[in-house]
Order: C-alpha cells, then sequence, then structure tokens
C-alpha cells in the first residue's frame, strides 16, 4: 500500500467514525425524548466513544437535570449524573444496573424466549462493560 492508499484509508476510517458517532448520538438524543427528557446540550469533553461497542454521552436536559446516556450494540439507557462522576463510572453503573435488571427477571420468573433473549443480552453487556471499565489503559485522560 502507498502513502496515498494509506491517507486514503485513514480519511475512510475516520468518516466511519463521525458517522458512527453521529448514529450513536441521534440514538442518545431519541433514547431521553422516548423517556420525556428533552435534551438541550451535550458535553462532548465528558462524553467518551469506544467504537464500534458504545458511546457514552453527558447530556443537559431542558430543566437542568444531567444525564449518562449509553448507546451502541447494547440497550439504550439513562441515569443521572448523580449516579456516576465520569463516563467510566457511567459504565460501571450501567454494567450493574443490567445486572440487578436481569436478576430481578429471573426472580419473577422467564414466561417466554424473548425475555430469555433479554436477559442473556442484559448480562452479557453487563460483563462486557464492567470489563471495558477495568481497563486502566482506556481512560488513560479520564478526568477523575
Amino acid at each position: 500500500m502507498n502513502e496515498q492508499q494509506a491517507n486514503e484509508q485513514q480519511v475512510d476510517l475516520e468518516e466511519l467514525d463521525r458517522a458512527w458517532q453521529r448514529e450513536a448520538f441521534q440514538a442518545a438524543q431519541k433514547h431521553l425524548a422516548e423517556k420525556g427528557i428533552m435534551p438541550h446540550s451535550v458535553f462532548d469533553k465528558e462524553s467518551r466513544f469506544l467504537a464500534p461497542l458504545c458511546a457514552v454521552w453527558k447530556f443537559k436536559a431542558q430543566d437542568g437535570k444531567k444525564y449518562w446516556v449509553i448507546t451502541g450494540r447494547l440497550p439504550a439507557d439513562a441515569i443521572e449524573v448523580s449516579g456516576a462522576a465520569n463516563a467510566r463510572d457511567a459504565l460501571r453503573a450501567f454494567s450493574l444496573r443490567w445486572q440487578l435488571k436481569a436478576e430481578q427477571i429471573i426472580q419473577t420468573g422467564i414466561t417466554d424466549q424473548t425475555q430469555a433473549d433479554y436477559v442473556n443480552l442484559l448480562v452479557n453487556r453487563a460483563q462486557g462493560l464492567y470489563e471495558v471499565y477495568e481497563k486502566d489503559h482506556l481512560w488513560a485522560n479520564e478526568p477523575v
């Protein structure tokens, strides 16, 4: 591969990354809207992107409340910022939340394959998020 081809490939990857971020951002806004939360602004510097796995967005709603929103190859979810100091802690909070939600569904009884699939998805994604949370090198620039 020559230098021009390498540069073109880099540009293509950057465009794909930007497109993925746009989709993740739109999914986050949609998730908040479905919860009746109207986004006002996003904190770009505190949001984190681990393409193509997930994006963790910090939003300020029109009512002044702040939320962490996670989107990507996992269920979209939101928590108030009071539940996590930074994006890394938000991953841990989502992981715990999903483990508890899966356990709650199991305790009440799984009645069909859709519920079983959802529980498996929650457990698998929760474990994956926690593994990402534990990787210090991914969070070297994360504010404490």
